[in-house]
């Protein structure tokens, strides 16, 4: 990839973000596999993973794959 390709890649990116309403995700949990999210509460080098029956738990990842580290309060399904 040029540096031009990837400074496009980058901006489409962006703009997508910026436009996503999470149906996405939704569809997903739908079709009953779980989603991996952060927000602002998430703690550093962690993500929520959320199942489609309103389960959360705190992964983290690295290169021999996804780790458990705790339960969260439940979401709505």
């Amino acid at each position: 990839m040029t540096p031009e390709q990837e400074k496009t890649f980058w901006e489409k990116f962006a703009a997508e973000l910026a436009n996503d309403d999470g149906s996405a995700a939704r569809e997903h949990l739908q079709a009953g596999f779980p989603i991996y999210i952060r927000t602002d509460e998430t703690p550093k080098n962690a993500v929520e993973k959320r199942f489609p029956d309103g389960r959360c738990q705190l992964v983290k990842w690295d290169l021999n794959g996804e780790h458990f580290l705790c339960h969260l309060p439940t979401t709505a399904p």
